[in-house]
């Protein structure tokens, strides 16, 4: 079965193409590690929340939007091995050196899916 990681970052809001040149330079170093697919959304309708939200859990600022991404793999083992490959990958730390968001705030998590329809 395939295995998810999935993010929620915070991106200023007047870098919106600047992010989606980055998450566009960075999906075909995650296909060369075993991603089968990488999903970059904007928030449109993103909600504050009662208790806890998306906005808070990444400590948007009111200039920036909530980006939730999430890239697929055929398995576990392959995701494990490609996060390895990504983070000794020189072109990964160049990447990761001009990120266009605050990393410090993204949350990241693996997904083991249980439906798929």
């Amino acid at each position: 079965m395939k295995y998810v990681d999935g993010f929620v970052i915070a991106v200023p809001a007047a870098s919106k193409e600047i992010y989606r040149k980055h998450a566009a330079e960075a999906a075909p170093l995650f296909k060369e590690f075993g991603a089968t697919r990488m999903v970059e959304c904007w928030g449109d309708d993103v909600p504050d929340g009662k208790l806890t939200d998306f906005r808070g859990a990444v400590k948007a600022k009111d200039d920036e939007v909530v980006v939730f991404s999430w890239i697929e793999y055929p398995s576990k083992e392959v995701r494990d091995a490609a996060n390895k490959k990504i983070m000794s990958d020189p072109r990964m730390k160049a990447m990761g050196e001009q990120m266009p968001f605050d990393g410090k705030r993204m949350i990241f998590g693996g997904f083991a899916p249980i439906l798929d329809v």
